[in-house]
């Protein structure tokens, strides 16, 4: 990563715009900012370079898919010192989509997906609890996510 760059409010614009559709051409977004499609270009290399854009991709739907059961979990260890061994186990669980070290009662903050309640009940007593360094686990069911965004940039916020 190269030296921190600065946004102004075209590159709040047009993070705006890639954020809505990552998909949309820099011509279009120049037209919207009312400059060159090469500046757009530069400008979004010089934030991926800088770690402010990672890439763009396709969001799969888990629902779509039939992974219909989202949980969180938390998870408290033995040993605070086995962290890492642990958090390699968690990352080779398919299901597991997010793990999250945290502050609180528990350690680590797991997002996971699984199709019904019998698979995400397998993961828990056949594979999660069974990692060595975990002491304790406590499952959150997702009844429904009511929000689901990217930061929202406008020019006025800084």
């Amino acid at each position: 990563m190269s030296a921190k760059y600065q946004i102004d409010d075209i590159d709040r614009k047009i993070l705006s715009h890639l954020v809505k559709n990552a998909r949309i051409p820099f011509l279009e977004i120049a037209r919207e900012c009312g400059i060159s499609g090469a500046a757009i270009h530069q400008r979004v290399k010089k934030m991926e370079d800088s770690g402010i854009i990672e890439g763009s991709r396709f969001i799969v739907k888990p629902d779509a898919l039939g992974f219909g059961v989202c949980a969180f979990i938390g998870v408290i260890l033995d040993h605070a010192h086995t962290y890492k061994t642990v958090v390699k186990e968690i990352e080779s669980i398919p299901e597991v989509t997010e793990c999250h070290f945290i502050t609180g009662g528990f350690t680590f903050l797991i997002k996971l997906r699984c199709n019904d309640h019998q698979h995400l009940m397998d993961i828990l007593i056949n594979t999660l609890q069974n990692i060595p360094g975990i002491a304790k686990t406590e499952t959150f069911i997702s009844l429904d996510q009511l929000i689901e965004k990217q930061i929202a940039l406008s020019p006025q916020d800084k």
